[in-house]
């Protein structure tokens, strides 16, 4: 019955979304049902992901996952572009990093840590993810510092973005390169052979390889046109009960966009597949930060009107702060349910501060 209610809440939350949009209905009622159709089919694609990366191995899995995670929050954006709210698809991404690096892999070391006393990855891997933050920290605080020392002109730092958007996805698919090709082994996941070959009989994919496939497919189109219904109500939405752009793109938007992660990550490290977890909740930040970010700057270039990299001061310190206790956190490669709440705790107060803008 469980299994028969879920693809059921699925497609009739689909369906009121729909209905909500093309009948004009009350821009709350169309905000609520669109926002809890993009988390079920988030969590559709997440599960699809989630059986996809079953074929695919753990590292493969975990980056698949990220990247269909973040096509919510991708498409979210472009649409956004497309209205010309760039203050808010900045906010969006500034979600969207701290979101991950805080709410979601917060989540899964509080949970994974609540059944497992201590988990364990590889703390290679997590000092070069840490590496990979702090790039993205100096690529957009640079651009910034430039532009508000009056040091460079707006034009100027329009071309100055375009060329750190550049650098920044030559640099993400050197890492792809590195980690999934030339060192896959020396960034491989430390977990014990045996628990895995029990967890793998143990959680047998629900789908066949070729059916997870479509799928996900699937998915992802459902999430492209119910992504479309939901950024047609927010800026009204923020009018009409006084919300900052700043928090719903970076709060609201960033919360309902990673439902796919929440979890899919979650999941995984309450199977004590944490290097999974991990790779979901900071790949996803990484692929915002040094990916995701910079092709909407181009999108916006092709579209006519060039999205600046510049983001606010609360902005850099919000991604700066979660940077550096994410860093902090996962770099011995180490977790427990006390570090996932140390997360938490961060996230509530940049989310109560930036509520309080």
């Amino acid at each position: 019955m469980k299994k028969r209610l879920k693809p059921i809440l699925l497609i009739l939350t689909f369906l009121l979304s729909a209905a909500g949009h093309f009948a004009g209905w009350n821009t709350t009622v169309q905000f609520l049902l669109s926002a809890i159709a993009v988390i079920f089919v988030a969590g559709f694609l997440g599960r699809a992901t989630e059986s996809v990366a079953h074929y695919a191995g753990q590292r493969l899995g975990g980056f698949l996952n990220a990247t269909f995670g973040n096509a919510a929050e991708l498409i979210i954006a472009i649409l956004l572009i497309r209205e010309g709210l760039y203050d808010m698809v900045k906010a969006s991404i500034t979600g969207s990093i701290i979101g991950n690096l805080l709410l979601v892999l917060g989540l899964s070391l509080f949970m994974g840590g609540l059944k497992f006393k201590i988990q364990r990855y590889n703390a290679t891997l997590a000092s070069l993810n840490g590496s990979l933050m702090t790039l993205s920290i100096i690529a957009l605080f640079i651009p910034a510092v430039f532009l508000n020392t009056h040091s460079i002109t707006t034009e100027g730092i329009k071309m100055l973005s375009l060329i750190v958007a550049g650098i920044l996805i030559v640099a993400y698919l050197a890492w792809l390169v590195f980690s999934m090709i030339t060192h896959k082994e020396y960034l491989a996941d430390v977990s014990d052979s045996n628990d895995e070959d029990a967890l793998a009989h143990e959680h047998e994919p629900a789908w066949s390889k070729k059916r997870s496939i479509v799928y996900l497919v699937i998915a992802t189109v459902m999430v492209a046109f119910v992504s479309e219904w939901l950024v047609g109500v927010l800026e009204p939405i923020s009018h009409q009960y006084g919300l900052s752009e700043l928090f719903v793109g970076a709060f609201l938007v960033a919360i309902i966009g990673n439902a796919a992660e929440h979890s899919a990550a979650i999941m995984l490290a309450m199977k004590n597949k944490i290097g999974a977890a991990v790779e979901i909740a900071v790949g996803s930040s990484l692929q915002i930060a040094l990916f995701v970010a910079p092709v909407l700057v181009f999108i916006s270039f092709f579209l006519g009107n060039t999205m600046d990299i510049v983001f606010t001061t609360l902005e850099l310190l919000a991604i700066g702060v979660a940077v550096f206790i994410a860093r902090s956190i996962t770099q011995d490669g180490d977790s427990n349910w006390y570090e996932g709440l140390l997360l938490l705790a961060v996230y509530i107060i940049l989310g109560v501060s930036f509520f309080l803008v």
